[in-house]
C-alpha cells in the first residue's frame, strides 16, 4: 500500500501504530444513524447492503458521500448502474437494518421490492430516501467513496435508528429548539 502524503504532514502507510481492532473500537465511539443503500444491476437484480458511513458533502449542488468495502457486491452493482438510493431507518427498523447487514445472501427475499417515486428500490417506511446518481468514486484504502448527486428526496417524521459500538439504539432529544446553525 502506498504512503499518503499531504503538504507539512509526514507520510503514513499501514502499520504505522494503529491496528485495524483499534480503530473499529475508537470509530465505534461515534455515534451514526443507519442507512441501507440500493441498486439495481444491469441485469436488473436488486442490490442493498446496510452501512453508518453516509455523510451530506454539499447543499450547492446537492452531494452525499457512502463508503463501502472494495468487495462488496453492492458497491460493484452501484458501480455498474451508476446509480443507488439511500433509505435512512427508523429506530423500529432494526431488523431491515440486521437483514442487510448479512453478507452473501439475498437481501430481498420474501422483501417485496418498493420504488415509490424513485427508479432504484427503497425501504419502505423509512425515515427519509435520498436517490442519487454517482458523481464520482475514489479507492481510500480497503474502501470506495461514493459521492452523489442527488436527484429526489422525500422524508417524513420519526425517530431515527442509532448505531454506537456495534449495537442499535434510539435517539431521543432534549426537546430544545433546532440550533440555527444548522439551517
Amino acid at each position: 500500500m502506498p504512503a499518503t502524503t499531504t503538504p507539512g504532514h509526514p507520510a503514513l502507510s499501514a502499520g504505522d501504530g494503529v491496528d485495524s481492532a483499534a480503530m473499529r473500537r475508537v470509530m465505534g465511539r461515534f455515534a451514526t444513524g443507519v442507512a441501507v443503500i440500493t441498486t439495481v444491476d444491469a441485469a436488473g437484480d436488486p442490490h442493498g447492503m446496510t452501512l453508518n458511513s453516509l455523510t451530506s458533502v454539499s447543499l450547492d449542488p446537492p452531494l452525499i458521500l457512502v463508503c463501502f468495502g472494495s468487495r462488496a457486491r453492492t458497491a460493484v452493482a452501484v458501480a455498474e448502474s451508476g446509480r443507488f438510493a439511500v433509505s435512512i431507518l427508523a429506530a423500529r427498523q432494526e431488523p431491515i437494518a440486521l437483514r442487510f447487514a448479512g453478507r452473501g445472501e439475498d437481501h430481498f427475499a420474501g422483501l417485496p421490492l418498493s420504488y415509490g417515486e424513485h427508479d432504484v428500490p427503497v425501504v419502505p417506511d423509512a425515515l427519509a430516501h435520498l436517490e442519487c446518481e454517482v458523481d464520482r468514486q475514489v479507492v481510500a484504502g480497503d474502501h470506495v467513496v461514493v459521492f452523489g448527486a442527488v436527484r429526489r428526496t422525500c422524508d417524513r417524521e420519526g425517530v431515527p435508528l442509532a448505531f454506537l459500538g456495534g449495537g442499535f439504539g434510539g435517539f431521543a432529544g432534549r426537546g430544545q429548539s433546532p440550533h440555527s446553525w444548522f439551517f
